[in-house]
């Protein structure tokens, strides 16, 4: 797969996770293409940490409104009903419970449900933003990415970057299958066909325990 088939994967697998009428925060990256997937009659509501709730598809090259931007700095627009608040209404809402699911990259995340996605140490970075508040604050964390980068495993047994957070990721969603995160450890219950379970393993630093139940990506 090319690096746009194994995004467009990602995203579409990740769609199925949505449930008509979800409050869904989404990162930057991958996350931004799920909605282009969503199951027939699944509407949900995204909300962005910068203060909108209801933002509507990415505007048309020419057509965009600097007024209107997610917290990646990225264009925006509005659906009918949507509405603009503070940060402190819009962090309220997130510590607050009122997100159902938040879609976020990962740089690593381990077998415990730690996440490290805002910095690599002795590179420059913005700031950790909302991801922070968003990973504790959402009734869920699906974490959509690429199984590895440039060839090393970004599933570990232990992260070694600054977390983001602990002991939160719910499930993580790549290329090469869906996962879950129990207190036994790193449960693998999809897999691409194009992928063997010796494949996904050693791509993988963290010990997977095979679902009884493993069968094909639902894409």
């Amino acid at each position: 797969m090319d690096k746009y088939q194994i995004r467009e994967v990602i995203a579409k697998r990740a769609a199925k996770e949505l449930h008509d009428g979800d409050v869904v925060n989404l990162g930057i990256g991958i996350p931004t293409m799920i909605p282009n997937y969503l199951p027939e009659g699944v509407s949900v509501t995204l909300q962005t940490e910068n203060g909108a709730m209801g933002m509507g598809p990415t505007p048309a090259e020419g057509a965009e409104d600097k007024n209107l931007i997610n917290a990646g700095g990225g264009y925006i627009t509005l659906n009918p009903g949507a509405c603009t608040f503070d940060s402190a209404t819009s962090f309220a809402i997130i510590r607050g419970g009122h997100v159902n699911v938040s879609f976020l990259g990962a740089l690593q995340v381990d077998e415990k449900g730690n996440l490290a996605n805002w910095i690599i140490p002795g590179k420059m970075a913005p700031g950790m933003g909302g991801a922070m508040d968003l990973v504790v604050g959402a009734k869920r964390v699906i974490l959509t990415m690429e199984h590895t980068q440039k060839g090393n495993p970004k599933i570990l047994t232990e992260c070694t970057l600054p977390l983001t957070a602990a002991g939160q990721v719910n499930m993580i969603i790549t290329e090469m299958g869906v996962m879950d995160i129990t207190p036994e450890g790193i449960v693998l219950r999809e897999i691409h066909p194009e992928f063997t379970v010796e494949q996904v393993q050693a791509a993988t630093q963290a010990k997977l325990i095979i679902s009884p139940d493993l069968k094909p990506m639902d894409i």
